[in-house]
């Protein structure tokens, strides 16, 4: 069980009474806690900092949230999108991968929880009220980890449950963690799937700091299982490095001998890619880190990429070691154009709504 980070809870005054602020606060006992007036300044702290990014990672911030928390997931009109949706509760993640794209994104390096839950099931029950017809899929893990701070904010124990009546949902939980023990006795009602980001183990220790092992998440994933959820995989960044075909096959192996592939719901494949100035980051920031060794290219989303034949030979590859084990998963490619989708399987979507029509439990 991967242990809590969060060394300081900082509580703006306003929302010291709310439900959300008292039952973290409960839970971290041992954290020390300040309150504060003026979150703009605390932020400039922070930001102040020689490692805002590090130093933010250890230190949570209990706020209210201002705007929409549901959000269309940010892809761009270049690659295919699966029309997926963001929830927002939580902002930041204690885990520091080398490659987190969050590392560029926030003027707020603090780990920060929002406590109007209520605002956010309003706007969630209105918008799926509107969009009856069609399937949704929201998912809590593309600002955050969805499971890895849940041992102090409960959050899930109120999300999961909240879904587990909606048919028109499937509401998608992604981590790296193993920190299932608020999920195993929800009523989810179906409407939940847990999904884990896979990588060998070579690389999630020289990438993935402080995220649990391959086999720590894949055990967590069959507890899941056990406890009736539905389970996908994100193979997603596929990093390139020396023996990557092997390693790959060899995750590839232990997952479908870890779970029954008859309840695994998708997997997704998606290569290492970035905005161009998140590469000074992470050689700032994890100078060890020798996942810029390789060539990249500009996409036409204008993320740094490796060279498209690469980017192929990636995917078909993973692709093979996934259909000797099953032929019907539903495998899809993540934010990836017609072009290769054609080159990998042999046919692509025809559209953003076409791809979200393929996804079902």
């Amino acid at each position: 069980m991967i242990p809590s980070t969060i060394e300081r809870i900082y509580v703006e005054k306003g929302v010291r009474h709310e439900p959300m602020t008292e039952a973290v606060l409960s839970r971290a006992a041992n954290i020390p806690v300040e309150y504060v007036d003026d979150v703009p300044s605390l932020l400039r702290q922070v930001s102040a900092h020689p490692d805002p990014i590090g130093y933010g990672k250890k230190h949570m911030l209990i706020t209210t949230y201002k705007g929409q928390m549901l959000k269309p997931c940010p892809g761009t009109p270049q690659v295919l999108c699966c029309n997926y949706h963001v929830l927002n509760p939580v902002l930041g993640c204690p885990f520091d991968c080398t490659y987190c794209a969050l590392q560029i994104y926030f003027n707020n390096p603090c780990i920060t929880v929002y406590t109007n839950l209520a605002d956010l099931f309003i706007e969630l029950d209105e918008k799926l009220r509107r969009t009856r017809p069609w399937l949704f899929r929201i998912g809590t893990g593309e600002l955050t980890d969805s499971l890895a701070l849940d041992h102090l904010t409960g959050i899930n124990t109120l999300l999961v449950p909240h879904f587990a009546d909606k048919e028109n949902v499937l509401f998608e939980l992604k981590t790296k963690s193993n920190r299932i023990e608020n999920l195993l006795h929800l009523n989810h009602g179906g409407r939940t799937v847990m999904a884990w980001s896979l990588n060998p183990p070579s690389v999630i220790q020289a990438e993935e700091k402080g995220t649990a092992g391959l086999e720590e998440r894949l055990a967590a994933a069959r507890q899941c299982q056990e406890a009736g959820y539905r389970l996908a995989f994100h193979f997603d960044p596929i990093i390139c490095h020396a023996d990557w075909e092997k390693e790959y096959r060899d995750v590839v192996d232990l997952l479908f001998h870890s779970v029954d592939h008859r309840q695994i719901a998708w997997i997704s494949l998606g290569t290492f890619r970035f905005p161009p100035h998140l590469r000074s980051i992470i050689r700032e920031r994890h100078p060890e880190s020798r996942i810029m060794d390789e060539e990249f290219v500009p996409g036409q989303d204008g993320k740094m990429r490796y060279l498209k034949p690469l980017r192929i030979e990636i995917y078909r590859h993973m692709l093979r070691a996934i259909r000797s084990c099953s032929q019907d998963i539903f495998v899809y490619l993540c934010m990836e154009g017609s072009d290769v989708w054609r080159k990998v399987f042999g046919w692509a979507p025809e559209s953003r709504a076409d791809l979200a029509g393929m996804f079902h439990v």
